[in-house]
């Protein structure tokens, strides 16, 4: 645990506090810190706690901060924060009360919706650092489904054909050995009558 609250510091947090993954709870609340939240703060897995409340931090809210699966306690507000709150099943689950005092900020659970109605579009937002990455697995993750799909109709077309077509070639095989078999018996026994029949002649001669 790290607790800094209440203090006069200053300055932007720094980005090495990503890198205690194995911290549970962080207070730096009541401070003068300016800047942004750390990007890459969803490297905090263990993270159960965090307050970053009554300081001067601006910026959007990291989209990574979503990823904390164990965060159980979160506050915000009384900052500069602005934009979208990012969607995820952890942000949205707290109280409004957790991003008040920050009055450019919008999306659920906030009342105050962003720019283009429920879905919050709010202006463009440009994926750096780890949101890139979250953005090339989910492409990647619809590339697999896809792909898995089509590999799936690809393999049940020849499958199913390999089967019938087999099955129809025997069946196509065994019409055309049987109607050749056919025609050797009938010109065995029309062979065979031929030649009994000239035998029949030269005895009588």
């Amino acid at each position: 645990m790290i607790d800094f609250s209440c203090n006069k510091l200053s300055g932007e947090i720094p980005q090495e506090i990503a890198s205690l993954v194995e911290l549970v709870s962080l207070n730096m609340s009541t401070n003068n810190f300016t800047g942004k939240i750390v990007e890459d703060i969803g490297q905090m897995k263990k993270l159960e706690s965090l307050d970053l409340s009554a300081n001067r931090l601006f910026g959007k809210i990291p989209v990574t901060l979503g990823l904390l699966n164990f965060l159980s306690m979160l506050d915000l507000s009384n900052n500069n924060l602005s934009g979208k709150i990012p969607l995820s099943t952890q942000l949205q689950s707290f109280d409004p009360s957790v991003y008040s005092g920050n009055p450019l900020l919008c999306g659920d659970p906030l009342p105050n919706k962003c720019p283009g109605g429920e879905k919050g579009t709010g202006p463009p937002f440009i994926a750096t650092g780890n949101e890139e990455r979250i953005q090339e697995e989910e492409d990647e993750d619809k590339f697999i489904t896809q792909g898995f799909y089509i590999s799936m109709g690809v393999g049940f077309a020849f499958g199913f054909w390999a089967i019938f077509g087999t099955t129809l070639l025997r069946s196509i095989s065994g019409y055309a050995c049987f109607k050749i078999l056919d025609k050797l018996t009938d010109w065995l026994c029309f062979t065979a009558s031929v030649n009994l029949a000239r035998l029949q002649r030269r005895l009588q001669s």
